[in-house]
């Protein structure tokens, strides 16, 4: 359970049109508040990728008030819910800039961050660790979004190397209706490379409660393998349909999907093919796994960790070593948090974070796993 003295619930103002998650406890009137807003997928098909990251952020937030990381301040973490849908997310967005927060952190849908990409540029504010590889938040020109993690560019290229190396050749790509295109011309371009085409694309409604259609396309296809970029809940779906039809072909999944779809193939006994951006949770040889299994469990001892709470820890930590160079020369602000980001090279304890004028994205660690049917990693 979470600390509840360490919680405070967001005003119905500040919540209006979205659920009010928990955030870290206000500073005492002798300390400075370091306010962190998050708009995540709380309900909806991507609830459990959503909490998962906000626990990792606050996780980080809270290890970082324990051992006073920025003298004489705390940091707050305030999340709200979006449901994966733009529109609310860019009424969370634009209520943080309202409410004096000094980035965004976290933010859980790709395709909600994107929709807030003309706000976010506009206010100047720094957005800190999108939990999404998605294309449309990574093009070159911006300035303010600050990636953690690879983008599905990366991921792709490693994930299409698996299937070209196996000597499949017809292969399907199951995405979402509402992401960037130019995630598909990642994927395009991942394939070409290796001279190899989509067979049967599928797009998807990400919170529709029916995908009969969607597997029965990709059955009719005759595909050696599929390669899936959505939240978990649709994989799931149309893998125990294509199994109940003894599909034999490979599952491919990209990182989007997250921990709980792990959890989910291991409860149905079935075997898929996982990219990763981050150290496998179980590392703990690794200090950066150890410090954020400790420090999950100091905010919520009933956790699992996995991949997606420890993405949301990773971003949590950035936010932290950035304000921390930002706080040397004064005051945080948003210009300072900005300026120290823009420069910011650190080892979280195996996991190197590098941002520099030519590239916000400080990371492209991609780790591709095969999970068998107990949820085991297993390569």
């Amino acid at each position: 359970m979470i600390h509840r003295r360490r919680l405070i619930v967001a005003p119905p103002a500040l919540a209006a049109g979205a659920l009010a998650a928990p955030f870290a406890q206000r500073a005492s009137a002798q300390s400075v508040t370091l306010k962190f807003g998050q708009s995540a997928s709380l309900t909806g098909g991507q609830a459990r990728y959503g909490a998962d990251v906000r626990d990792g952020v606050l996780a980080a937030f809270e290890s970082a008030n324990r051992a006073d990381a920025v003298k004489g301040a705390r940091f707050e973490l305030v999340a709200l819910d979006d449901g994966g849908e733009k529109d609310k997310c860019k009424a969370n967005v634009k209520g943080f800039f309202d409410s004096g927060a000094l980035a965004i952190v976290g933010l859980t849908s790709g395709a909600a961050a994107e929709a807030c990409v003309a706000l976010t540029e506009e206010a100047r504010i720094p957005v800190i660790g999108t939990a999404s590889g998605n294309m449309g938040v990574r093009d070159p020109k911006l300035t303010s979004a600050f990636h953690v993690r690879a983008g599905y560019d990366e991921e792709y290229r490693r994930m299409v190397r698996y299937v070209k190396e196996f000597g499949m050749t017809r292969v399907g790509y199951v995405r979402l209706k509402d992401t960037s295109p130019a995630n598909e011309k990642a994927m395009t371009a991942a394939l070409d490379s290796l001279g190899l085409k989509i067979t049967q694309e599928v797009s998807l409604d990400r919170n529709a409660k029916n995908y009969d259609k969607a597997a029965s396309q990709l059955l009719d296809a005759n595909l050696q393998c599929v390669l899936f970029t959505t939240n978990a809940a649709p994989i799931v779906s149309i893998v125990e349909l294509m199994a109940g039809q003894h599909y034999s072909g490979f599952y491919f999944s990209s990182s989007f999907a997250g921990q709980s779809l792990i959890d989910a193939m291991a409860q149905r006994g079935i075997s898929i093919i996982m990219s990763q951006v981050m150290p496998r949770p179980n590392a703990i040889a690794l200090p950066v796994v150890k410090a954020f299994q400790q420090d999950l469990a100091a905010v919520r001892k009933d956790a699992k960790p996995g991949y997606t709470n420890l993405e949301g820890y990773v971003a949590g930590r950035v936010a932290v070593e950035a304000t921390r160079v930002a706080a040397r020369g004064g005051a945080v602000t948003r210009a300072r948090l900005r300026e120290s980001l823009g420069g910011l090279s650190v080892d979280l304890g195996g996991y190197p974070v590098q941002f520099a004028s030519t590239s916000y994205t400080g990371s492209r660690l991609v780790d591709v796993v095969a999970i068998d049917r107990s949820g085991r990693l297993i390569g």
